[in-house]
């Protein structure tokens, strides 16, 4: 099966991901600050991909007519559900990005650059303009400017590809390990954190997964170019989300740490 083959193609890079230091690192307060003011960017850019998907595979138009395949529209519009429309611990209607940003505030970390982005993107600018203007950290730009690249090329099997195998599902369990562990030191300040990390994983779990992967064979089909760009561009996702946790390391130690003299 193609599917399997792809899957394997990408196996070492996904493992290279998974056991990224980046998750063994967040081990303070103050490091979960800056992983968080990166990761909102995943977040954000994650919905991104999700709506472009619902725009080419289902009918988003007044004048509805069936559109697509029906077992690819009931996926996304499951993952739109519960994404956008989830709940908080209080049971409020609330999206996935908007618990982030509160997880964000509860914890103390920087949600200006995040909300004038969106602020941005509400009063009409161009979402590539507005990223390269916005305060969002260097790796975050890096990383949503090649999910941006994705989205205006418009070829769905390539956005289904990078939605299903750079998921926001790629988190060990030795991470939750350690947010909870932090969690139970700072609850006051890393609950909602936690508590999203559990939701998101619960709503986008196993069944979205392989649904997703059938998504995926269904839009490549029988077409060798749409699999061997499919895997191309699943690769480049996994690089680059490699690439942006390495950059929050990076960037945590310029700024915390100071320089070694001889």
């Amino acid at each position: 099966m193609q599917i399997h083959h792809l899957t394997q193609q990408i196996k070492s890079t996904r493992h290279e991901l998974i056991q990224h230091p980046a998750f063994g690192w967040v081990n303070t307060l103050d490091k979960a600050r800056d992983f968080m003011e990166t990761h909102v960017w995943a977040v954000w850019d994650f919905m991104v991909l999700l709506k472009a998907l619902q725009r080419e595979l289902t009918c988003v138009d007044a004048y509805w007519i069936p559109q697509g395949d029906p077992e690819t529209r009931r996926l996304i519009n499951e993952i739109v559900h519960g994404e956008e429309s989830d709940v908080d611990r209080e049971g409020n209607a609330t999206s996935h990005f908007e618990l982030y940003v509160k997880a964000m505030e509860e914890a103390g970390a920087n949600t200006a650059p995040i909300l004038a982005f969106i602020e941005a993107l509400r009063a009409g600018a161009n979402p590539m303009q507005a990223l390269e203007e916005s305060e969002a950290p260097e790796g975050a730009k890096a990383f949503v400017r090649q999910t941006l690249e994705v989205v205006e090329g418009g070829k769905a099997h390539e956005i289904a590809a990078v939605f299903t195998f750079g998921r926001e599902d790629l988190i060990p369990d030795m991470f939750m390990e350690i947010v909870g562990n932090l969690k139970a030191q700072f609850p006051e300040q890393l609950g909602l954190f936690a508590y999203y990390l559990e939701r998101h994983i619960e709503v986008d779990g196993d069944l979205h997964g392989h649904l997703a992967e059938r998504m995926v064979e269904l839009l490549c089909g029988t077409d060798a170019q749409k699999w061997e760009s499919a895997a191309e561009l699943s690769e480049q996702a996994l690089r680059a989300r490699i690439n942006l946790w390495t950059a929050v390391m990076q960037a945590f130690e310029q700024r915390h740490l100071a320089p070694v003299t001889a």
